[in-house]
């Protein structure tokens, strides 16, 4: 497949991020800060909710707990090593009532807030496991030694001095697993209240692969403009050039140009079937005749073509929008020219199934393997043109094979 490069090597990763003991220690006050200011402006709001005051304080408490999620923010990226997308900013707005609306209805300010509740809780659940639970360990494996000092006259009891230490061997072997799982918390609490709201993030991800597919026509339209210009313009024009060749000899009459008139005719003939041949492959980039007749008559014609057995399952219920075929057959067609080039396979399997609102295609093969984004512009490609109608792009490769690569598209836009 595309986009292979040879594995990354694998690093030794430290049993416990020293990131995480210092999010541990330093997140514990600003987790105390945030809940106690969480708690405030709750009181303030509920005690003021029959007044004027009560909406303009409640906008205001929404605003600071904006401020304090871009700080903790930050704060995740630095120890923790999550790097947590900026939310959009606030809308601009008009005057104090407008103003007060837009906080009011920012989910972003809002889902800070329940990050700050729920951050106390965690943050002290966090500094037990990350702080106490070494320390406890050790003093329990020091019991023995305490004992003695606190009473040197009196032998402590054997099960003493011998189950103390053996605990305390035990919480400090699970303790980094503990600190990991409390990490992989706090990256996903950051990463789930912290950063946009998933709507935001569609929507963004979708005008990031609107500008990329507009990007990309535009670029194909200019390919197709030059290669139209450079190449089948030029070949017109020979052909034009050949034929007039062919008149001159013609209108002298002369017996000699008889062969002269057969052979200008025999390259005419060549030059324009050369041009039918570019003309097909220009227009095939742009539509392909077979999906008029939708998926199930185009992809078998594709996969017909290939240059290994490809074994073909469709099982279409209901017929995509022609954008979603489209997508599917050029999805396909790279997928397959990628696996004739790059993954060494004698058979592949293409399976596509379109259900209930849902179009899911799968291509496999028995290569080598070892295919993943980064590192070309074929599956990364891909994945930009699946994202411009909502559709997704995963990828089982490991090395040596098999590779798997599935996508996943809305039927409709």
């Amino acid at each position: 497949m595309a986009d292979r490069m040879r594995g990354p090597v694998r690093r030794l990763r430290p049993a416990v991020r020293a990131g995480d003991i210092a999010f541990a220690v330093v997140g514990l006050p600003l987790a105390i800060i945030g809940c106690g200011y969480v708690l405030a402006v709750l009181y303030a709001g509920t005690l003021l909710s029959l007044t004027v005051l009560g909406l303009p304080v409640a906008a205001a408490a929404v605003r600071g707990a904006r401020g304090l999620g871009a700080l903790h923010r930050r704060l995740a990226g630095r120890l923790l090593g999550e790097a947590v997308e900026r939310p959009a900013p606030l809308p601009a707005s008009h005057g104090v009532i407008a103003r007060v609306r837009v906080l009011l209805t920012d989910p972003v300010g809002w889902r800070a807030m329940l990050y700050l509740g729920l951050r106390l809780p965690v943050g002290v659940l966090t500094f037990v496991v990350a702080v106490v639970l070494p320390l406890a360990a050790g003093w329990l494996i020091a019991f023995p030694f305490w004992l003695r000092m606190t009473a040197p006259d009196e032998p402590p009891a054997w099960w003493l001095s011998t189950a103390g230490p053996l605990l305390g061997i035990v919480i400090l072997l699970v303790t980094p697993a503990a600190i990991r799982a409390m990490g992989r918390l706090n990256r996903y609490l950051a990463r789930l209240l912290l950063g946009p709201a998933r709507t935001q993030q569609r929507l963004q991800a979708l005008e990031h692969a609107r500008s990329t597919l507009v990007a990309e026509s535009t670029d194909n339209l200019r390919r197709l403009e030059r290669d139209l210009h450079d190449g089948t313009q030029a070949e017109l024009i020979a052909i034009a050039i050949t034929l007039s060749l062919a008149d001159d000899a013609l209108t002298t009459g002369d017996s000699a140009d008889l062969g002269r008139l057969r052979t200008l005719l025999t390259k005419a003939r060549g030059q324009t079937d050369d041009t039918i041949v570019s003309l097909r492959r220009l227009t095939r980039g742009i539509h392909p005749v077979g999906l008029d007749a939708g998926l199930g008559d185009a992809l078998p014609t594709l996969t017909d073509a290939g240059p290994i057995p490809i074994a073909t399952r469709l099982e279409l219920r209901e017929r995509p929008d022609p954008a979603i075929e489209r997508a599917v057959y050029f999805c396909v067609a790279e997928l397959l020219t990628n696996m004739a080039k790059h993954s060494g396979a004698d058979t592949a399997t293409v399976e596509v199934h379109a259900d209930r609102g849902r179009v899911r295609m799968t291509v496999s093969d028995n290569g080598r393997g070892g295919a993943f984004l980064g590192g070309g512009s074929g599956l990364t490609g891909l994945r930009k043109r699946l994202a411009a109608v909502d559709g997704t792009l995963r990828i089982v490769s490991p090395t040596g094979g098999p590779t798997t690569i599935t996508a996943e598209l809305p039927s409709r836009i």
